[in-house]
């Protein structure tokens, strides 16, 4: 039973890699074909879609996260992915652009280093 939580765990914890990344690059395509190329904007610069992402990262994360630290007792990750979720959060409130773009992209990269610190500390 123990091994299989650890195994829905870490996969918590690569789903939360795999979302980091998806964002990051949803963020650089929005500024790309937006800014530049003027496409896109109604659908690419969405406030939902923000919105949807960060409430996923807060779920996946409270649960990987979290129960890393129960698992492993090292609250680093956990403080990591918080500051992560908290630049995100900002992004939400700077408007379109690139204030948004560098909070979101810096939220993301540090709640996906986040999870994978977590995986290592639980290998």
């Amino acid at each position: 039973m123990q091994r299989a939580l650890t195994s829905i765990r870490d996969r918590m914890d690569r789903l939360g890699v795999l979302l980091s990344g998806l964002c990051a690059v949803h963020c650089i395509l929005g500024v790309v074909l937006v800014g530049v190329l003027g496409l896109g904007g109604q659908v690419l610069l969405a406030p939902e879609i923000h919105r949807i992402g960060l409430g996923m990262a807060v779920v996946i994360g409270f649960i990987s996260l979290g129960f890393g630290v129960r698992r492993h007792g090292r609250i680093e990750p956990l403080v990591l992915g918080a500051s992560g979720l908290s630049l995100m959060t900002a992004g939400l409130f700077v408007g379109h652009g690139l204030p948004e773009a560098v909070l979101t992209i810096g939220g993301v990269a540090l709640v996906a280093a986040a999870h994978i610190r977590n995986l290592h500390k639980s290998a």
